[in-house]
């Protein structure tokens, strides 16, 4: 047996990760090269780093950056020759530096010989054998595509050998046959030849898909993890201190099986803690981290993990949830060219638009996460990208060195470089690069240099366990580093404001915090929470902050605004800003501002639109919400003045919508909610009915109507306000239409609109109020947005939830009534419809078919963008389970900290609730990692609830297709199964008869034990009721399982 010198050198490793052609070019070629790289070893040594990790070197046609490789044993003539490597290796390892370099097991290019010999060999030949062949492209349907920008298939029929062949990733990217013994013999001759040469490693690119088999997915299958077990053997049998690290994008629970039971391989990357981390900055809360390393399985004690911030490839978004990924889109790449398959192609500094703290934050939180980091190289100045490059291009520009020609990576002529450098002004290789920083202590490379030689002195950062600190904060990020005798406090503030936090650090009472930049001794820790405070983005290590309160913002006085009729109309800034003033005070007493004094910080304006050109028109203002610590907001904010008499009526009828006084042309009148105003009513209907357009400071408001509108002969139809909430106000005139205003419209089409617009349009279904028309806002550089929608009034006795809960009252008369005549016990659940009335139970069913009616409709819409059917796949499912882990652990939470303010017999009964968590993982995973479920995601409603229903007294209509108002306009289009609509009915009914049953337990004596066990079977009956209707509507239909 070997003995090895240091077999977990690893551990402690800090990766540096390097492009040969693109760190610096040795002969004036436009390409780099390994003589240029030996050159720059020092640089690269002063950073700190301890390991390189070369991309692909090898004889390649590069039409993927060298993943594509045509001989495994060469070197790419315009890197150099295999001499210049072997000194590469040797001066690097005088260094102290480790190589890995890039074993790319899964394919090769079409213009390999071996797949060149394969074309042209005979079917079921030895050398045909060395790929995947195959007469139809209909093998293997399961395995998902994954460079869905680029490829239709995994399939692409070869002309000479007449036969398809396999790629899970380029055309040009023939998969090898692991099947085949040759091929696997023939990948340890390559791997012999370059541990050989010197080589300390090896990354294996794509080893997922080594395998393949009918009915899978053809990932991470039992024949993969065989045949690494075989592959590690070998290593350990005939070499020491070598290294071989996965790259697999899977799940944490897949990607740990990589390990094996540590006789796999030693490493294996992160991929799903790299967005989280960039989700816990960009949504200020630790939850994203905390639960993902709680999902991640304990691992051998001689693997690690590979955890990085960016590297050549896009920034991969493929294990995360829908809704996550939505979420990272709008954050970081809203515009479409960023993003490339299912990821963004950014570099670190322009995903962040260079905010210095924020990434310096995040660099710390990487150096601080279990696993050895992996620095980008250009990362540690600050390097910009241009995604116009076209695929991950954008990414591998040359290393900027200096502010002179090329940034001092070639002595070339520019045109001659293989890729242009950076000329974006805010990352220009003129002040972006080596030589300015290298002449400023206070630049990011030099904060790097610091961070991580202050790191590499913790052994606890690269081999400790990980314990997660509880906190008051989410916003505070606190966890706990252990190894050996070392403890590693970290504390980090999320927040772009100061936060305080109160620790629970108990099982360390008695420990003094030494901070370990300053060696300053903080407060001693005792059996209470540790209180600690932090400036904003702020970041400790400690060797073993809520936010301090601001100020309130002084909310103003109500004034008299004085201006004249002149000023009003032109709307000078003077006047503008003075409106905002009062209607900064009118939101936050407002009983739909969600927030308060302290959460607003101020308003803006987006835009002014006058409503006409008479005097002393009303304004509608597009106003921002500056908030603190969340999203900033949009409100529309229509701006009326009232006179006389109707400023009266105002001030008696709708108090509400005062925004305050004003005198103009020394006349007092006041100032109010426009929405209120006939005015502006008729105007917006006007608007829609003459499809115009009224012009605003910036934008323009655009009305377009439909057929129906037409048939509307009446020039004027009177107008009244039905409700005015925070998201909207409804507005009828006469019997005929109904407007809903958007007063918090997000950028873009609000589904309201689209899918009343698509249904009345495209389908039959007509349970729905009619599309009659729309106002948008139209801006350059702006999504159109909706404002308002336009439908048939519905004729209606009420909502659906009025009905129901008229049923609950009548339900719990019947049944108080008939207790003396039936005794203490409830009646059985076959004699509970005795008590339902049957007219209610016909309506329930009648729901569940309209449901079904409506989600047929829905997926009939196919012909429209973002309507199409999709069947479900299993990376949907393995996302969908992510999605319900998340808002399990996020009820619970919730629930744990409140609970705190009840009795202990219910804190009790919630305890055992909580202690089956991990009981309900388990059931998820069960339904949906076992096999593919049969079933289509489609649009649904979104948020449907009894008070979505109108009742006409024999039949529903449903409405308010918004979805969850409060979650991003994208979200709210992502198709998801039907039975989600389902559920929240069902939910529903649940709220409904336990708030009956909560209401008649507060106002009347009951016995709980007799009434208890009959709202279950009333909910269960009617449940039952509603689902019975819908699936038999449903039979055949593919929608659900």
């Amino acid at each position: 047996m070997i003995q090895k010198k240091n077999p977990l050198w690893y551990k402690d490793a800090i990766i540096y990760q390097i492009h040969v052609r693109a760190f610096y070019d040795s002969n004036g070629d436009g390409i780099g090269d390994f003589k240029g790289l030996i050159q720059k070893l020092d640089y690269v040594q002063n950073l700190g780093v301890n390991t390189l990790w070369l991309l692909p070197f090898y004889p390649s046609p590069l039409k993927d950056g060298g993943y594509d490789i045509t001989d495994f044993t060469g070197v790419h003539p315009s890197y150099g020759t295999l001499a210049d490597f072997k000194r590469f290796v040797k001066e690097a390892h005088k260094r102290g530096l480790k190589i890995i370099t890039e074993l790319v097991l899964n394919h090769t290019s079409t213009e390999h010989k071996w797949f060149q010999r394969a074309r042209n060999a005979k079917p079921d030949s030895i050398y045909r054998d060395f790929y995947v062949w195959s007469d139809t492209p209909e093998k293997y349907q399961d395995a998902r595509i994954i460079f869905q920008d680029f490829e239709v298939s995994n399939w692409t029929y070869d002309h000479v050998a007449k036969a398809y062949y396999w790629h899970r990733f380029y055309s040009h990217q023939p998969d090898l046959n692991f099947e085949n013994p040759r091929v696997q013999k023939e990948i340890i001759k390559v791997l012999d030849f370059w541990f050989q040469t010197g080589v300390d490693g090896f990354r294996l690119d794509a080893v997922p898909y080594l395998f393949e088999a009918e009915g899978t997915n053809c990932e991470n299958l039992p024949e993969t993890h065989q045949y690494l077990k075989q592959l590690r053997k070998y290593v350990d049998d005939n070499y020491q201190d070598k290294l071989l690290l996965a790259e697999a994008n899977q799940w944490p629970e897949d990607a740990c099986a990589y390990f094996g039971d540590g006789d796999e391989c030693h490493m294996a990357f992160h991929f799903p803690l790299m967005p989280r981390m960039y989700m816990a900055l960009r949504m200020e809360d630790r939850f994203p981290v905390v639960d993902i390393m709680e999902q991640t399985p304990q691992i051998p004690d001689n693997c690690q993990w590979a955890i990085f911030l960016r590297n050549h490839d896009e920034l991969t978004l493929e294990m995360v949830s829908d809704e996550e990924r939505d979420y990272m889109y709008k954050s970081f790449a809203d515009d479409p060219r960023k993003r490339i398959n299912v990821g963004i192609r950014r570099r670190l500094f322009p995903l962040f638009g260079g905010d210095l703290r924020t990434i310096e934050l995040l660099n710390f939180l990487l150096f601080s996460m279990p696993g050895t980091p992996i620095v980008y190289y250009g990362d540690e100045i600050g390097m910009g990208d241009n995604y116009y490059l076209g695929d991950r291009d954008g990414v591998r520009t040359p290393m900027q060195w200096t502010p002179d020609k090329n940034a001092g990576f070639s002595k070339a002529d520019p045109q001659r470089l293989y890729l242009p450098v950076v000329i974006d002004n805010n990352y220009h290789y003129t002040s972006v690069n080596v030589e300015n920083q290298e002449r400023n202590p206070t630049s990011f490379l030099w904060w790097q240099r610091r961070v991580i030689a202050k790191r590499k002195k913790y052994k606890a950062f690269g081999r400790g366990s990980i314990r997660f600190i509880n906190s008051n904060n989410p916003k505070v990020l606190a966890f706990v580093r252990d190894y050996e005798d070392e403890t590693m406090l970290v504390v980090v503030n999320l927040s772009r404001y100061s936060q305080h936090a109160e620790l629970d650090l108990q099982d360390y009472a008695g420990s003094v915090p030494m901070e370990v930049f300053s060696r300053n001794d903080f407060q001693v820790i005792s059996d209470q929470p540790w209180g600690f405070s932090m400036q904003f983005k702020n970041y400790f290590w400690f060797l073993l902050r809520k936010p301090e309160k601001e100020a309130e913002t002084p909310v103003a006085e109500k004034m008299m605004l004085q201006t004249t009729s002149r000023q009003w109309s032109a709307m000078e800034a003077k006047v503008r800003d003075s409106i905002m003033q009062l209607v900064y005070d009118y939101i936050l007493k407002s009983r739909w501002f969600t927030g308060n004094v302290q959460k607003l910080k101020e308003i803006g304006i987006v835009d002014q639109i006058a409503v006409h050109k008479k005097k002393n028109t009303p304004y509608l203002f597009l106003v921002q919400l500056n908030l603190i610590e969340a999203e900033n907001d949009i409100f529309l904010m229509p701006v009326s003045m009232a006179f006389d008499r109707q400023a009266e009526e105002i001030k008696s009828s709708y108090p509400q919508s005062l925004i305050g006084p004003i005198a103009i042309d020394t006349e007092e009148a006041v100032l109010y909610d426009g929405a209120f105003d006939p005015d502006v009513q008729q105007a917006l209907f006007s608007l829609i009915r003459k499809r115009a357009k009224l012009k605003g400071w910036q934008g323009e408001l655009e009305g377009s109507s439909g057929s129906r509108l037409r048939q509307i002969k009446e020039d004027v139809l009177k107008s009244h306000v039905l409700s005015s909430k925070r998201v909207n106000t409804s507005l009828a005139f006469d019997d005929r239409c109904f407007l809903k205003i958007y007063r918090n419209p997000q950028e873009g089409e609000n589904p309201d609109v689209e899918i009343i617009k698509n249904l009345t349009r495209h389908t039959g279904f007509r349970n729905i109020p009619l599309y009659a028309g729309r106002i948008d806002y139209r801006k350059p550089g702006f999504e159109n947005t909706s404002i308002a929608l336009l439908t048939d009034l519905i004729p209606n006795v009420g909502h659906a939830w009025e009905m129901t809960q008229t049923e609950i009252e009548s339900f719990f008369d019947k049944v108080l009534s008939e207790k003396d005549n039936i005794g203490n016990q409830p009646p059985g659940e076959k004699h509970i419809e005795d008590f339902i009335e049957p007219f209610f139970l016909e309506m329930v069913s009648l729901l569940g078919q309209r449901t079904a009616e409506m989600h047929l409709a829905l997926a009939s819409i196919s012909a429209v963008d973002g309507f199409k059917p999709e069947a479900f796949s299993l990376l949907y499912q393995k996302s969908l389970l992510q999605s319900l882990r998340t808002f399990i652990k996020r009820t619970f939470s919730t629930l744990r900290n409140g609970i705190r303010k009840l009795d202990q017999e219910t804190q009790q009964s919630f305890q055992t609730v909580f202690a089956v968590q991990n009981d309900h993982f388990s059931y998820l995973r069960k339904i949906l990692e076992t096999s593919k479920i049969n079933a289509r995601k489609i649009r649904i409603h979104g948020n449907y609830k009894l008070n979505k229903l109108l009742f006409t007294g024999k039949d529903f209509i449903i409405t308010d297709f918004e979805g969850g108002v409060d979650q991003a306009l994208s979200v709210r289009k992502l198709k998801h199964c039907p039975y989600k609509d389902v559920a929240s009915m069902l939910m529903s009914f649940y709220y409904g008869i336990n708030t009956g049953y909560f209401h008649r337990r507060e106002f009347l004596p009951v016995n709980e034990n007799y009434l208890e066990p009959l709202v279950e079977q009333w909910y269960a009956t009617v449940s039952e009721t509603f689902v019975a209707s819908y699936n038999a509507s449903l039979v055949d239909s593919g929608l659900i399982p």
